[in-house]
Formats: structure tokens, C-alpha cells, sequence
């Protein structure tokens, strides 16, 4: 994911508008998070959605739950309707994200996922 946002950096496409929704324990935890911060203060069509589920700074008025599907809601509708939409996390995560976004009228040929962790019970 990271190589796409820099890719749209670098080749000045921010005339297409991108969300990202990160979904953390807290803000420790959010890889790239001051490259992230930069391009979501730099780019007017990046959209940066942080949800600390567990550990909120001081003051932290955005979301502080788990990704479900109202988040995907008004996130997405910050940005207007995706052509893509790439969900990746843990398996559980990555279906019922996935599950979500196509519950919400988007094409399941538009959604790719990549999952990592256990595959199994």
C-alpha cells in the first residue's frame, strides 16, 4: 500500500482523490505515521482515517473503535464513491471489511485483498 502512495506522490497524481483508513492500537503503532501525517496534510484528495482502538492521545477527537461498517461509510463518502478499494489485515479483518464495502454496493471485482497472519482455527 505504501508503494502506491508513494507512487501517486511522486508522479503528482493527486488529482485522484485516495483514502486511507488505518486501523491501530494506538498511535505508536502506526507504521509510517509522519509520512502518512505529511501526505495527508500536503494533498487536499488524500484522505487520512485513523481509528486507535485502544490507546487515544490527549484530546483525540477521531475514531476509537474497530473498522465496521458505518466507518466505511462515512469515511468513503469524505472522498465520494472508490474505483478500487484494497483491504488488507488479518484474515478476519480482510472478509468482513471486504464483506462490508460490497454489502455497501461496491463490485467484489473491486476490492482486492491481501491477508496475513493464521488461516485457520
Amino acid at each position: 500500500l505504501m508503494s502506491m502512495l508513494r507512487h501517486r506522490v511522486a508522479e503528482g497524481r493527486s488529482d485522484i482523490p485516495a483514502l486511507l483508513l488505518y486501523s491501530a492500537r494506538g498511535m505508536d503503532e502506526v507504521i509510517y505515521r509522519e509520512e502518512l501525517l505529511e501526505m495527508g496534510s500536503a494533498d487536499d484528495n488524500f484522505q487520512l482515517e485513523l481509528t486507535l482502538t485502544r490507546r487515544q492521545p490527549l484530546g483525540w477527537n477521531g475514531y476509537a473503535r474497530r473498522v465496521d461498517a458505518d466507518m466505511l461509510r462515512e469515511s468513503i463518502s469524505k472522498v465520494g464513491d472508490p474505483a478500487f478499494a484494497y483491504v488488507c489485515g488479518p484474515t478476519g479483518f480482510v472478509e468482513t471489511a471486504a464483506g462490508h464495502l460490497v454489502d455497501m454496493g461496491m463490485a467484489a471485482d473491486r476490492i482486492r485483498t491481501e491477508r496475513f497472519g493464521p488461516s485457520g482455527t
